[in-house]
């Protein structure tokens, strides 16, 4: 029987499981948050918002890349960038929005704000390698 995944698709499925457990218990702390128990800015709870979303939503998105990086015939560097950049950029992305606005009483966030645009970059040419080689195989 074939497998649905490649070893590698596999392993980093794994690993992206278990990381979406660190986005569930980030979700306690919005918790707090909303419900007035943790002293934020507008500005951080907006953030934290952002940051957790992010968290999540690239996440799932990197688990969905798997069996299509699989399926592309992408190799070496292209093949890394399409499997993990997706993932990269869901710990950039959220690090960004976090680390940006931590510290009491911020109402704008630091110079780690670039994390953001970094995540962003690194996102677009990892969905871009993905959808050319699927595009191309």
């Amino acid at each position: 029987m074939e497998a649905l995944l490649s070893e590698d698709s596999r392993r980093l499925a794994g690993v992206l499981f278990l990381a979406l457990v660190t986005v569930e218990t980030g979700g306690l702390y919005m918790l707090k948050i909303v419900r007035g128990r943790e002293e934020v800015t507008p500005f951080q709870e907006k953030f934290s918002r952002a940051g957790h979303a992010h968290a999540g939503v690239l996440l799932i998105l990197a688990l969905l890349c798997q069996p299509f990086v699989d399926a592309s015939g992408l190799s070496g560097i292209w093949e890394w960038l399409a499997r993990s950049g997706v993932a990269v950029a869901a710990l950039l992305m959220p690090g960004g929005f976090f680390f940006s606005s931590m510290g009491r009483g911020r109402t704008e966030p630091n110079g780690l704000i670039a994390l953001v645009f970094t995540g962003a970059a690194v996102l677009a040419v990892s969905l871009a390698t993905l959808g050319i080689g699927l595009l191309t195989s």
